[in-house]
């Protein structure tokens, strides 16, 4: 899927701050500290996923004018 710019400067500041909470808390694990270095892996996951796939309110502006342009247009096959 595409990005702009600004859904990669979005993704690098969620890194920023995952990578390094990730990084730590397999280090942890590495040391035996399972509970919490298995946490920390989680939330550095975790924020790279919401990032990813929760939509935002930037984004339904443009899910609503797709959805209301694809009923108002529709297709030939609709017609039939």
């Amino acid at each position: 899927m595409a990005r702009s710019i600004l859904g990669y400067v979005g993704l690098g500041a969620t890194l920023i701050f995952a990578l390094p909470a990730a990084l730590f808390g397999l280090e942890l694990l590495v040391q035996g500290r399972t509970v919490v270095g298995a946490g920390l892996v989680v939330t550095g996951v975790l924020m790279v996923v919401v990032e990813e796939h929760v939509t935002t309110a930037e984004d339904l502006p443009g899910l609503v004018a797709e959805q209301t342009v694809g009923r108002l247009v529709g297709t030939d096959d609709d017609e039939s």
